[in-house]
């Protein structure tokens, strides 16, 4: 039963990935509104004829390539929800033969509960900017538990000094403040606010205003007040993704370093490594090729690839007796 339960779980967390990556893809090629209602399409389950949506929505033609991208990530995600289910449900019954506790899995059915929320607040509530930071949140979150649970099916407890371990939680704490930080900067538009690297506007430092780029209740491209949103703010948003980005660049380099005398740790400190070159060079590109999509998808899911590297390291180091 155990093997069968691993890779439900591996599966689904792969499904869990594919997700997060159609939901960068749909953010990112503006896709986001391609569908006026929820959980269906103007009114019905699969995107309709022209004639049907303008019945249903006449203040709102229909985009055809943006709905069905809108409805293809609905439909994943769906899926990914009735796994988790069923994962839930495998590991009630396996209670005491199954090396993990049925508490991930169940939290993981009331995080998809909130996440199906945030999908519908998305659409309902008109991008919000704090809404789709959190639905960007909640899938990163659901492939880490994920992970997680695929990691105490699988792997052993490794031993490893107690400073590699504190270095381990503290890269992966910083990490996710980067990824919260980059929600932020996705969904408020703001990666293009500065074109240049490593200067933006001719400037290492240029005119920011951090009073109003941070403000979490208002409307997208809206201050609090309902006026416009600057591009001083904007540049303040993405100004503190980028400074964020050389922080977690060092965290994670350190770490990784780290890992690469253990030796058991070897290949999982290369991994590491390599993932994250690959990402500082997706987060350049993006600013000098003024955010091609496809590479601003694979910023995405280089993310939530580290991420996950990152959660099943740690699970590995901290089960273990310090040496």
């Amino acid at each position: 039963m155990q093997a069968k339960f691993r890779w439900l779980v591996l599966g689904t967390a792969a499904l869990a990935l594919c997700v997060v990556v159609l939901g960068a893809f749909v953010r990112l090629s503006d896709a986001g509104l391609g569908c006026p209602d929820w959980p269906g399409c103007y009114g019905h389950m699969a995107v309709p004829q022209a004639d049907a949506a303008l019945q249903a929505f006449p203040q709102k033609p229909l985009e055809a390539h943006k709905a069905w991208k809108e409805m293809v990530h609905r439909y994943f995600a769906g899926t990914l929800g009735l796994l988790i289910g069923g994962i839930a449900i495998a590991s009630w019954r396996g209670k005491g033969r199954l090396p993990v506790t049925p508490v991930i899995p169940t939290v993981l059915v009331g995080l998809v509960l909130f996440q199906a929320a945030l999908g519908m607040w998305t659409v309902t509530l008109l991008l919000k900017p704090v809404i789709v930071s959190l639905h960007l949140l909640g899938g990163m979150t659901t492939m880490a538990l994920l992970m997680l649970l695929a990691s105490l099916l699988e792997s052993q407890p490794v031993r490893v000094p107690e400073g590699v371990k504190r270095l381990g939680i503290l890269a992966l704490l910083l990490l996710v403040g980067q990824i919260v930080l980059g929600g932020w900067t996705s969904s408020n538009y703001a990666a293009l606010a500065c074109t240049e690297f490593p200067e933006c506007h001719g400037s290492f430092w240029p005119a920011m205003d951090f009073g109003r780029a941070f403000h979490l209740i208002r409307e997208l491209g809206l201050n609090a007040d309902g006026t416009q949103l600057s591009s001083e703010a904007l540049t303040a948003i993405h100004m503190t993704h980028r400074v964020g980005a050389l922080v977690v660049f060092l965290a994670l380099g350190w770490f990784g370093s780290r890992l690469l005398v253990l030796e058991q740790m070897r290949s999982w400190g290369r991994l590491l490594l390599g993932l994250l070159t690959i990402q500082v060079a997706l987060g350049i590109s993006n600013v000098l090729l003024s955010l091609q999509l496809p590479i601003a998808v694979a910023h995405n899911a280089g993310a939530a690839l580290l991420l996950a590297t990152m959660v099943v390291i740690n699970s590995k180091t901290i089960r273990g007796d310090a040496s």
